[in-house]
């Protein structure tokens, strides 16, 4: 049996919606669901929500990484956090299978390079985020793209890019049901000669690496269209680059209720336009994916939005269940070494440490 351990303590609306969330997954899913956290908070909830109770177990933490704590300084401060207990818990090898957290972010990349190993090969590791599309992929009709890194390791080398084109294209499969993933970098230009120096190098280890669909360059402007159905990047450009659309997504919401209320005729226009605004809604809706990996490590991590709902976190239990039962980390472990110019034995370069 999968086994699925829970930070149900990390979010912003923590505990309630992650428990919540965790007991619809129980009625669901075939795993085992490991809650970590005060248990005096969980056990209440438990009661009120509908769950297999034969699936969900409570492990007890008595402390929460606040959401916006320093991740150093909190994880130094709090070695019984239901964040650090829940990692270490997925770090033993007679632990469960996969952790899923909303809680800080900076935190949970931090507890997992401190608990967790890096697949050899995997000198850096990387947050994936999910990016609403007009294209739709795989078995699924999936309307996200998947981006990475999303901001846990700054600056990167040509061999870390083609290593996380690897590890998302294995999760894009797993995940879209997307046989073949489309692979591009995230560049100034299409042309295989734009970009820096680490995009221009990792454009031609792609080229030569098998079972990855690499399209080439793509720019900013083709990530909403769907262009690709993984993009890869450094860290400090993807950072930008989802932070950008996310305020985009907030300005548009804003627009449309300012036009509500200003003029008859636009609340007229937006009434027409209120069954397609739904349905744009339901299909960027990024709930319905629950979360997104932090893929490099050797155990398996779920990183929820901070904002997650019972439904977010419920569909980020069966997306960690997913990717355990068709083992993502094997896949990559298998295919970074048709990553020229790696070397699996060299140390790892963690993240840092703030």
């Amino acid at each position: 049996m999968v086994s699925i351990a829970v930070d149900a303590m990390g979010g912003d609306d923590a505990p309630r919606a992650i428990v919540e969330g965790a007991a619809q997954a129980s009625l669901r899913t075939d795993a085992e669901i490991v809650l970590v956290g005060d248990e005096a908070a969980i056990t209440p909830l438990l009661r009120v929500f509908s769950h297999a109770e034969d699936r969900v177990r409570i492990v007890h933490a008595p402390r929460a990484i606040p959401m916006g704590a320093k991740p150093k300084d909190a994880l130094d401060a709090m070695p019984d956090a239901s964040l650090l207990v829940a990692t270490r818990l997925v770090a033993d090898d007679e632990g469960p299978d996969a952790l899923v957290s909303a809680g800080n972010t900076g935190a949970v990349i931090l507890a997992a390079a401190r608990c967790f190993n890096c697949i050899p090969g995997v000198r850096r590791t990387a947050l994936a985020a999910v990016i609403p599309t007009e294209r739709r992929r795989g078995e699924r009709d999936d309307p996200f793209s998947l981006l990475l890194d999303a901001g846990a390791t700054l600056r990167v080398g040509p061999q870390d890019l083609a290593a996380f084109g690897l590890m998302g294209s294995a999760y894009a499969n797993i995940v879209s049901q997307n046989p073949r993933p489309r692979v591009a970098l995230l560049s100034n230009g299409s042309e295989p000669t734009k970009g820096t120096e680490e995009i221009v190098a990792a454009h031609e280890i792609f080229r030569v690496m098998p079972n990855i669909d690499f399209i080439g360059n793509i720019e900013g402007l083709d990530i909403p269209k769907g262009r690709a159905d993984v993009i890869v990047c450094d860290g400090f450009t993807g950072n930008i680059t989802i932070k950008m659309i996310e305020g985009m997504a907030d300005s548009v919401r804003n627009l449309a209720r300012y036009a509500y209320r200003r003029r008859l005729s636009w609340k007229v226009a937006m009434w027409l336009l209120s069954k397609g605004i739904k349905q744009l809604k339901e299909v960027t809706d990024w709930q319905q994916y629950g979360g997104a990996p932090i893929l490099g490590f050797d155990r398996l991590c779920i990183k929820a939005h901070g904002r997650s709902g019972p439904r977010a976190v419920r569909n980020a239990i069966r997306v960690a269940e997913r990717c355990v039962s068709e083992g993502l980390t094997t896949r990559i472990r298998e295919g970074v070494t048709h990553v020229p110019g790696v070397d699996r034995t060299a140390p790892v370069a963690l993240p840092p440490a703030g």
